[in-house]
C-alpha cells in the first residue's frame, strides 16, 4: 500500500513539473513576438534596446566570393546597429543551388532566409510543400517599407492560395521579347528594322546576309531552345504547349500545337532552314557565343529599359534592338528573383526586418551587393561608382538576387533615369489573363512529366525549322497525346475555373 502511496506521488510530482516545464515553455514561446512587436515603433522605427541579439543564417545563389567574410563584418556592423542582429550568408554555385536546397530544407535546419524563384529552388512547390512561412502577417507588422516601395503586383502575381511565401526583388517586372540586331552589319548594308516586328518581317535581312557575307556569318543566331514568340500566356513555360489567347475572349487553355499561329511560325522556321539562315545544327546546340565572334545578325532575347547599354558594353560592339511585342506581366516573371524565410526559422519577425531593410535602406543594399567603399569601388560622380579590381577579382554578387534594385548604384554609360525608366517599364505593360494564377500540377503529375519528356523529343528540331512541319507536327501532336496533354489542359483549367471564380 505505501508503494502505491509513494508511486502515486512520485508520478503527481511528475505530472506538475511536466505542467509547469510545460507552462514556461509556452509563456516563452508567446511573449516572444510580443517583444518583437514592442521594438515597433508608431513611425515604423525600430527600438534596438528591446531587441534580443540574434544571427539569421542566409543561403544565397551563386559563386562563391573570396572577400564575403570582411563584407559580412561590416554588413554586421550596420544590422546589429538597426535591428540587433547578424547575418551568416552561404553562397551555393548557381548549377548547385536548387539540390543543395532541397536536401537542406529536406533535413530540417532551421535557416532562415534563401534564394527561390521560378527556375531555382522553384519557389511554388516549395511553398505548396510548406517549405517557406506564410509572410502576409510578417510583412504587415514588420515589412511596411516593402509593401511601400514594391510595386503591389509583385506580391499579388507570387500568391498561392491568396498567401506570400517570397518577397520579390523589385526590378522589371514585365517581360518583352525584342530582336537584337549586330549594329555593324545593319549599317553595312544599311538595313531598316524600323517595321521589323514577326518572325516573318526577317526575311529581307536574312536574305541580304546570305547572299552577301561568308558561310561563318550566321543571319539568324539562335540555340536549340529557340521559341518564335507567339501570343499565349504559358501555363508551364515556353516548353510545353498550353496556353492562353493573351486577347482570350472564353478564358480557355489550348493545344498550342494545333494554333495557326504556331503553324505559321513552323513554316517560316522552315523556309530559313533550307535557305541557310540558320545553322545546319541548330537543333542540337546548346548556345552559341555569339557576342565573342560578332558573326550574327539577329537573335532573340528578354530586355529591359537600357539592355542595349550592358549588351554593346559586353560585346564591345554595338547593338541595337527592336521589340516583338508590348511589355507583358506574367506569373513566372513576378517571381523571378524572390527572398524566403524559412518555415523552420527560429527568428522569422527578425528576418522579416532584415528583408525591410535590404528593400529600404540603400547603404546596406549596395553594401550586400557591391562590398566595401574604396576596397571594392569608388564613388565617383553621384549615383555613379567604378569597380575596383578587387570587386571583379573577389567580389561580384549576383545584384538581381538581392533585393530592391532600384536602391543601387549606376555605372559610366547608364543614364541617371535607368530606376525610372524602369518602373515607367512596369507600369506600361500589359497584364497577361492568368496573372496571379499558380497551376498545381501534382494531380497530373504523371502526365506533366510524360507530356515534358515528349517536349524534348520534338520541341528543338520543330521550332528551328529543322525537320518539315508537315510530317512532323502530326506526329507530335499524337505523340502529346498519347502522354496526356488533353488531361493536363482539362486539369488546368478546372483550377484557372475556380481561381478565377474565387478573384470574383
Amino acid at each position: 500500500m505505501n508503494k502505491k502511496k509513494s508511486l502515486v506521488m512520485v508520478l503527481s510530482l511528475i505530472l506538475a513539473l511536466s505542467a509547469v516545464l510545460a507552462g514556461c515553455g509556452g509563456e516563452k514561446k508567446s511573449n516572444q513576438p510580443a517583444k518583437e512587436e514592442e521594438a515597433v515603433q508608431s513611425d515604423g522605427s525600430i527600438d534596438v534596446s528591446k531587441l534580443d541579439p540574434v544571427t539569421l543564417k542566409l543561403y544565397l545563389i551563386g559563386p562563391s566570393q573570396n572577400d564575403l567574410p570582411k563584407v559580412q563584418e561590416e554588413i554586421n556592423k550596420y544590422v546589429s546597429e538597426k535591428i540587433n542582429a547578424k547575418v551568416d550568408i552561404t553562397m551555393i554555385d548557381w548549377g548547385d543551388y536548387s539540390q543543395r536546397m532541397q536536401v537542406i530544407t529536406s533535413s530540417g535546419e532551421d535557416y532562415d532566409i534563401a534564394f527561390t524563384s521560378s527556375w531555382a529552388f522553384d519557389y511554388l512547390p516549395n511553398a505548396a510543400k510548406g517549405a517557406f512561412m506564410p509572410l502576409n502577417d510578417l510583412l504587415d507588422q514588420y515589412g511596411k517599407g516593402i509593401k511601400e516601395v514594391l510595386d503591389p503586383r509583385f506580391l499579388e502575381g507570387t500568391k498561392v492560395n491568396g498567401v506570400n511565401y517570397g518577397i520579390p526583388a523589385n526590378k522589371e517586372l514585365a517581360q518583352q521579347f525584342v530582336w537584337r540586331f549586330n549594329k555593324k552589319y545593319l549599317d553595312k548594308y544599311n538595313l531598316d528594322i524600323s517595321n521589323v516586328t514577326t518572325l516573318e518581317d526577317l526575311e529581307p535581312l536574312l536574305k541580304t546576309m546570305k547572299e552577301n557575307e561568308p558561310a561563318d556569318i550566321t543571319p539568324l543566331a539562335v540555340p536549340k531552345n529557340f521559341k518564335p514568340y507567339l501570343p499565349f500566356d504559358f501555363v508551364l513555360g515556353d516548353e510545353i504547349p498550353i496556353g492562353m489567347y493573351m486577347d482570350t475572349k472564353d478564358n480557355k487553355y489550348v493545344n498550342i500545337l494545333e494554333s495557326p499561329e504556331l503553324k505559321a511560325a513552323l513554316q517560316t522556321m522552315r523556309k530559313y532552314y533550307k535557305a541557310g539562315y540558320v545553322r545546319e545544327d541548330i537543333a542540337t546546340l546548346e548556345g552559341i557565343d555569339n557576342m565573342k565572334t560578332g558573326k550574327w545578325l539577329v537573335d532573340r532575347e528578354i530586355t529591359q529599359p537600357y539592355a542595349e547599354l550592358g549588351w554593346s558594353r559586353s560585346a564591345g560592339y554595338d547593338i541595337v534592338t527592336k521589340p516583338m511585342h508590348d511589355p507583358i506581366i506574367y506569373t513566372s516573371s513576378a517571381a523571378g528573383s524572390m527572398l524566403a524565410i524559412s518555415s523552420y526559422s527560429k527568428n522569422p519577425e527578425r528576418a522579416m526586418m532584415f528583408l525591410n531593410l535590404l528593400n529600404t535602406d540603400a547603404y546596406l543594399r549596395n553594401l550586400i551587393q557591391y562590398g566595401m567603399e574604396d576596397v571594392h569601388y569608388k564613388k565617383v560622380e553621384d549615383p555613379y561608382i567604378e569597380d575596383l579590381p578587387a570587386m571583379n577579382e573577389n567580389y561580384a554578387m549576383p545584384g538581381f538576387a538581392l533585393g530592391n534594385m532600384f536602391l543601387t548604384y549606376l555605372h559610366e554609360g547608364e543614364p541617371k533615369d535607368k530606376w525610372d525608366a524602369f518602373e515607367k517599364f512596369n507600369s506600361s505593360a500589359i497584364v497577361a489573363p492568368t496573372f496571379g494564377f499558380n497551376f498545381d500540377t501534382a494531380p497530373v503529375k504523371t502526365e506533366v512529366a510524360a507530356v515534358t519528356n515528349v517536349a524534348k523529343e520534338f520541341i528543338p528540331a520543330l521550332y528551328t525549322g529543322s525537320v518539315d512541319p508537315d510530317e512532323y507536327l502530326p506526329k507530335a501532336l499524337q505523340k502529346f497525346k498519347d502522354a496526356g496533354i488533353d488531361r493536363v489542359i482539362a486539369e488546368a483549367q478546372k483550377q484557372f475555373d475556380a481561381w478565377k471564380a474565387e478573384q470574383k
